[in-house]
């Protein structure tokens, strides 16, 4: 079975960067594959956040990477920065599947990864079942940035498992630019559709 994928990387105005357009100053968005109820993506997923299938992770971050090696605007990226669990929420699950999916992406690219720069400073509630409002209004704040100097005038690549409203990546992107003069490109492994 084949991995739905976007294709979307080279398409300038495509549907990961509409969930943006207005709310987050992005130079560039992507996704690896479309994110079903009961699909294939949404099984590996499951199985990489919630029974611990770690190697799922690197291998999408893999597959994904070797997709947008083909994409021109890649190799303007200085570096990727994975979206940052709490702590108490990493330390519960042992691992933050973003840092895994951008590990399989650093290994097809050579991009470095930026860890611990941004950091998440609410243990937020799950947003599975929340409205967009709710969702931008529970990552209100939940991120800041650590170490100023280490971002200033990059590219930044943030990276995320699903998008679904954006409200999670809104919020680190607002984090990263209130604190840094960088630019910021936007990529998921999945878009919910």
């Amino acid at each position: 079975m084949e991995l739905p994928e976007t294709r979307n990387y080279n398409i300038p105005e495509n549907e990961t960067g509409l969930r943006f357009a207005g709310r987050v100053p992005y130079q560039h968005a992507a996704t690896y594959a479309y994110f079903t109820d009961e699909g294939l993506l949404q099984h590996l997923l499951h199985g990489l956040k919630y029974q611990g299938k770690k190697e799922i992770g690197t291998f999408l971050g893999r597959k994904f990477g070797q997709n947008l090696k083909t994409a021109d605007w890649i190799n303007d990226i200085d570096a990727i920065i994975p979206v940052p669990l709490h702590p108490d929420k990493l330390s519960k699950r042992g691992f933050n599947q973003s840092v895994l999916i951008a590990e399989g992406l650093a290994a097809t690219t050579g991009l470095p990864i930026v860890n611990n720069v941004l950091q998440r400073t609410r243990n937020t509630e799950s947003q599975t079942r929340k409205t967009r409002n709710e969702r931008v209004e529970n990552m209100a704040g939940a991120f800041k940035v650590a170490d100023k100097q280490a971002l200033t005038n990059k590219h930044i690549l943030l990276i995320d498992d699903v998008l679904t409203t954006g409200a999670t990546l809104e919020a680190c992107a607002h984090a990263l630019m209130q604190e840094t003069d960088i630019r910021i490109s936007i990529a998921t492994i999945g878009i919910a559709v």
